[in-house]
């Protein structure tokens, strides 16, 4: 959530940042109306309660007079008819506010998907590779006829060679992020309406909410670590010389997939549960581009060592969701596909998820202030998994095992 008075001092910004980023049901100047009307109630409120008080202490030691009482029963009687509207004005204005995403860095480029525009490439692109579906499903390694069974479409069972390098790829993921001075985390499952909706996962269209909501309760399923991650520090005051807070959550990943039609999504590519390793960073205002660079030079790290190709893009705004100032995007070289495909991305949402759930930083000089988030995946691992087939496979053969994840194998080579 944006901080009013920025949107005030910057209301073309913030207009033209929604417009480029396709929200455009945002209507900043009624966000300012509405600000304007509650401002105006807080300093009538203000003026009567001090008033009240001051005739309070004037009615104090004797017998009132009636005038005075009379007055202070006049105050109360309006004070009464105009606090619920300002609670109403501020539950209004709190609800449109979460609907204005962030404003985008200079750097964003403009346009649609299509507008991302690439950073910098990684590896040799091979010509041809193994179809993970048919590779896994033929070595008994996949099912997802049991898993629609079980549970519906795009659910699945993983069994044996893929279920061990899934555990190998988490085992070595884990072991990066530490490296990198992450504090490992297991989270919640499910998060509760306030922390889904600090994190901003405002779609733009009514129908393309991802999330799965828990009938009679006010939980979701989360799509992603970040929600949790993010909440971890809700209404909490961090001091300066405790950041940066560096987590890495482990945990399964729910999505509906609204919104996906026309995308790729062959097997494991796209899937309504998935688990996945994710790193995330509180940190000072000033530091967030910074620690941007580093969660996408880790991510790099980890491709590299793995040994797959991939190039990493500059989201254009038109494909960036309502917390992200900028994203950045590794996608892997897919042989089977000839094209580059979505691996794993990185986002500053510098202080939008925070001020929405109330998370700031004490200054040395005691000052207090919103602190900034950024979210990072570190692997992925059902799309991983895909990378690696179409990448390490033999037809009707073995699956070759990167030589970092053979330790988490015994040593093997292939499986």
């Amino acid at each position: 959530m944006l901080d009013v008075n920025f949107i005030r001092k910057n209301q073309d910004l913030v207009e033209k940042s929604a417009r480029e980023k396709g929200y455009t049901d945002v209507d900043v100047s009624e966000v300012l109306t509405i600000d304007d009307r509650r401002r105006e109630l807080v300093k009538k409120i203000d003026s009567l309660r001090q008033k009240r008080n001051e005739l309070s202490s004037r009615m104090k030691g004797g017998k009132p007079d009636p005038a005075l009482i009379a007055e202070v029963k006049d105050i109360k009687a309006e004070l009464s008819s105009i606090e619920p509207e300002l609670t109403e004005l501020e539950k209004d204005l709190d609800a449109k506010l979460k609907r204005v995403p962030n404003v985008i860095f200079d750097d964003v480029p403009l346009g649609g998907e299509e507008c991302s525009v690439e950073v910098t490439k990684w590896g040799d692109n091979k010509a041809s590779g193994v179809d993970h579906l048919d590779y896994a499903t033929g070595r008994g390694w996949l099912d997802f006829e049991r898993g629609a069974k079980v549970a519906g479409a795009k659910f699945y069972y993983l069994k044996d060679g893929l279920a061990l390098l899934e555990n190998a790829l988490l085992q070595f993921g884990i072991k990066k992020v530490l490296e990198h001075g992450f504090h490992f985390m297991t989270v919640p499952d499910m998060v509760s309406g306030r922390i889904l909706e600090g994190c901003g996962f405002n779609p733009r269209t009514s129908n393309q909410s991802d999330e799965y909501y828990i009938e009679g309760e006010d939980l979701a399923m989360i799509a992603t670590a970040e929600m949790p991650l993010t909440g971890f520090h809700m209404d909490e005051i961090i001091d300066e010389k405790d950041l940066p807070l560096c987590y890495a959550g482990y945990s399964a990943c729910f999505r509906k997939e609204a919104g996906t039609y026309g995308k790729y999504t062959r097997g494991l590519f796209r899937v309504h549960q998935f688990n996945k390793l994710e790193m995330y960073v509180f940190c000072l205002p000033e530091k967030s581009k910074e620690m941007h660079e580093k969660i996408l030079a880790i991510e790099e790290e980890i491709w590299q060592e793995i040994g797959i190709p991939y190039h990493v893009i500059n989201i254009a705004a038109g494909d960036l969701g309502a917390p992200a100032a900028k994203k950045y995007d590794l996608e892997y070289w897919s042989p089977v596909n000839q094209k580059y495909q979505e691996l794993t991305s990185c986002s500053n949402c510098t202080d939008f998820q925070a001020r929405s759930l109330n998370i700031r930083v004490r200054r040395e000089d005691g000052a207090v202030e919103v602190l900034h988030t950024l979210n990072g995946t570190a692997i992925s691992l059902a799309r991983t998994m895909v990378a690696l087939i179409e990448n390490y496979a033999e037809v009707d053969g073995k699956l070759h095992i990167p030589e970092v994840l053979q330790p988490y194998f015994g040593g093997a080579t292939e499986i």
